[in-house]
C-alpha cells in the first residue's frame, strides 16, 4: 500500500499562484508515476498532470503552460506549481500515484482544496 499525503491548497485571486505538495510513504515498488487529479463540484474528476520516475511529463490542455509538475517519484515527492490561476481552477485537487500507463492511478490522497475567488 501506499499513503499519500498532499499540502498546500487554499484561497487564491484570479491571476495568482499556489504550489501543492505531496508526499508517498509505504510499499512503494510497483508505481512509476505520481500525479495530481482534480474535481470540481458538479463534475468528473480529472487528470491535470502527471510525472514518471524517468521525468516524462504530461498536462491536460486546460492547464498547459500555466501549471508545472516536477518532483522524484523514486522518492515519493510531487509539486504541482500553479499560476495564472482562474475561477475555472477551483477545485478539489488530489495527489495520486500508479502506473504511467494507467487510466486511473491506483492511489490517492485525501485531497486539497484550491479555491480561486476575488
Amino acid at each position: 500500500q501506499v499513503q499519500l499525503v498532499e499540502s498546500g491548497g487554499g484561497l487564491v485571486q484570479p491571476g495568482g499562484s499556489l504550489r501543492l505538495s505531496c508526499t508517498a510513504s509505504g510499499s512503494r515498488f510497483s508505481i512509476n508515476a505520481m500525479g495530481w487529479y482534480r474535481q470540481a463540484p458538479g463534475k468528473q474528476r480529472e487528470l491535470v498532470a502527471k510525472i514518471s520516475s524517468g521525468s516524462s511529463t504530461w498536462y491536460a490542455d486546460s492547464v498547459e503552460g500555466r501549471f508545472t509538475i516536477s518532483g522524484d517519484v523514486a522518492k515519493g515527492k510531487v509539486y504541482l506549481q500553479m499560476d495564472s490561476l482562474k475561477s475555472e481552477d477551483t477545485a478539489v485537487y488530489y495527489c495520486a500515484a500508479g502506473r504511467w500507463s494507467a487510466i486511473v492511478f491506483e492511489f490517492w490522497g485525501q485531497g486539497t482544496q484550491v479555491t480561486v475567488s476575488s
